[in-house]
């Protein structure tokens, strides 16, 4: 996907003012409330109308204020799942699902129904009324409402919002599933900085109606550590787990973790808190963690009182948050070799 986007849009009192040229197939806006994310998505969408300029995907025209060319919604094949899924009420699960789809010319129908179904989980839903389905049930049956009107690109304008912490962990397999299996390029728009993590690979940050940054996810977190974000939480991505004497055992790249909790999927998602893991110059010879991995520091960067160590464990990587003066008295540079030490415990599931 290429996505090259020149807008200007003023309101009474807030001016959208933007440039960005995109590549990426899962991208993500974030900012505050009020900052012009969703405007974004209107305008993309042709929900509303921009002042000026233009909004090109690969090679079809969407927008162009200067040759006066609008498409319009239907036109554009841009599928949008908003906040609230916006189901139909009077029709069942399964007429929800087909209500684009329908719609769609013959030849365009390029999604497997029953398959995509399967996908997202939703297959004994069909029959159900819409009234009976709860907020994660209600965002799939909406995304793959979207799904099935073959869209060239899909926005998703704060899609997990509305959601507690539990039932959106558990719907975003669902969601990077969808996007893995069909290659559909996605934009994501979010103010969470752990939803911009596990759904993008790269970040728009727009404050006040501009883009601030354009960056790979993982530097939005670098970014924001100084505005209030008090730990940095690794995402670890483990296999299947077997048991190991009374614990369990996962791998990670070329090593393994021990952990306490098991897990039945062949793929889960574990978060670690960059304070649970202690750095020290050698093995200790002694030490209640389970988890000793020799790691090699290849970046420091502080905020005040806190300092974080970026390690690379094998073929896979780290942060750990210690403080200065731990950084003095191990004397932790560019290049240092540590060991890093964590316990069985220290780890939470995700999904």
């Amino acid at each position: 996907m290429q996505l090259d986007v020149e807008l200007k849009k003023s309101f009474k009192d807030f001016t959208l003012d933007v440039a960005f040229s995109l590549s990426s197939s899962r991208t993500g806006i974030f900012g505050p409330s009020g900052s012009g994310k969703s405007t974004i998505m209107n305008l993309l969408s042709g929900l509303e109308l921009p002042d000026s300029g233009f909004i090109r995907l690969d090679d079809t025209v969407l927008f162009d204020a200067k040759k006066k060319i609008n498409l319009k919604p239907d036109q554009r094949n841009v599928g949008v799942v908003f906040q609230h899924a916006h189901l139909f009420p009077h029709m069942s699960v399964k007429r929800n699902l087909f209500y684009g789809y329908k719609r769609t010319r013959p030849e365009y129908r390029q999604i497997d129904p029953d398959g995509l179904f399967k996908v997202l989980g939703i297959t004994r839903l069909l029959s159900r009324d819409v009234s009976t389905l709860s907020g994660g049930e209600r965002q799939r049956i909406a995304l793959a409402r979207t799904v099935l009107s073959n869209p060239r690109l899909i926005l998703m304008d704060e899609p997990l919002s509305a959601l507690d912490e539990g039932h959106k962990f558990q719907i975003i397999p669902y969601l990077k599933n969808v996007f893995n299996h069909y290659g559909i390029p996605m934009i994501f728009i979010s103010h969470s900085v752990l939803e911009m993590r596990m759904m993008t690979d790269e970040v728009l940050v727009i404050e006040e109606g501009r883009i601030q940054q354009h960056s790979a996810a993982e530097e939005l977190v670098k970014k924001s550590w100084g505005s209030g974000l008090e730990s940095y939480i690794n995402l670890i991505h483990l296999g299947s787990a077997s048991p190991y004497k009374d614990l369990f055992r996962y791998k990670w790249g070329d090593t393994s973790f021990i952990l306490t909790e098991p897990a039945k999927g062949e793929e889960n998602l574990f978060e670690l808190d960059s304070r649970d893991i202690l750095l020290f110059k050698r093995h200790p010879e002694a030490t209640s963690a389970r988890n000793l991995l020799e790691c090699t520091v290849t970046d420091i960067y502080g905020s005040g009182n806190r300092v974080r160590v970026e390690l690379a464990c094998g073929n896979e990587h780290l942060i750990a948050q210690i403080v200065p003066e731990s950084v003095h008295e191990l004397g932790i540079e560019k290049g240092t070799m540590v060991v890093a030490a964590i316990k069985a415990s220290a780890f939470k599931k995700i999904f």
